[in-house]
């Protein structure tokens, strides 16, 4: 038997009924074309998706969806924020505002904001008190809910956060006052009787409605013993 190999070619030779048998191999060339030619070439698509290439295939379709801004994702609308703070800093109803807009329609990053403005105030000489702030803001408000619902009010969690949180700002406007004229004991106390009157009233007067008839003073009291608090806070007194 004798087989000599050349470019492809075979020669066989069988000894016995020497039979000369000669032929030619030839391999087909295979051309990979990836993405969009894929698909005008089956063999190619078919190779690749037999040897479990078939994801080189798959083009992935473009996300047409528009990104929205970043406060609209976190739902934080700024002109209704500055309209709820004017608000609270202006409780007069002579004013003409809307003032109801404050606890029907709550949001939690302008409260956020106004607490934590409040505690960075406080932040002079007492650093420690920042997180206690904000641990008062919620159970305090946690507090202030459960009474108005055993009172008869008709109040959710997120409305008292809100306007407790909104109606620090008086406290805050009152800070560099009592900065400035802090040496003069009789003036400073009425400034802070002034400032927490001030919150308590703001807080109040959209906390308390007409459902509690009667027992308005027994929500006003505490709501008024939580400004007192949170104004210690900050001038630890």
């Amino acid at each position: 038997m004798q087989f000599s190999p050349t470019n492809g070619d075979f020669t066989f030779v069988s000894s016995t009924e020497a039979e000369e048998l000669s032929g030619t191999i030839s391999a087909p060339d295979i051309k990979l074309n990836i993405g969009g030619e894929s698909a005008k070439d089956p063999y190619a698509t078919t190779f690749l998706r037999q040897r479990g290439y078939g994801w080189l295939l798959e083009v992935e379709e473009e996300d047409n969806e528009e990104t929205k801004p970043l406060l609209e994702e976190l739902d934080i609308d700024l002109k209704d924020i500055y309209y709820k703070i004017r608000c609270v800093l202006m409780p007069m109803p002579s004013l003409g505002y809307n003032r109801q807009v404050v606890r029907d329609n709550p949001d939690f990053w302008g409260p956020l904001a106004v607490v934590l403005l409040f505690s960075m105030i406080s932040i002079y000489g007492q650093f420690r008190v920042v997180s206690w702030i904000i641990t008062i803001w919620i159970f305090g408000s946690l507090t202030i809910f459960l009474l108005a619902r055993v009172l008869g009010g008709e109040v959710s969690f997120g409305q008292v956060l809100g306007v407790i949180g909104y109606s620090l700002l008086p406290l805050i406007v009152i800070a560099p006052l009592l900065l400035v004229i802090g040496g003069f004991e009789v003036v400073s106390t009425l400034i802070k009787l002034f400032g927490v009157f001030w919150a308590a009233y703001s807080a109040a007067s959209l906390l308390v409605g007409d459902e509690f008839k009667t027992k308005k003073p027994l929500l006003i009291y505490p709501i008024f013993l939580l400004y007192i608090y949170f104004l210690s806070l900050y001038t630890g007194v």
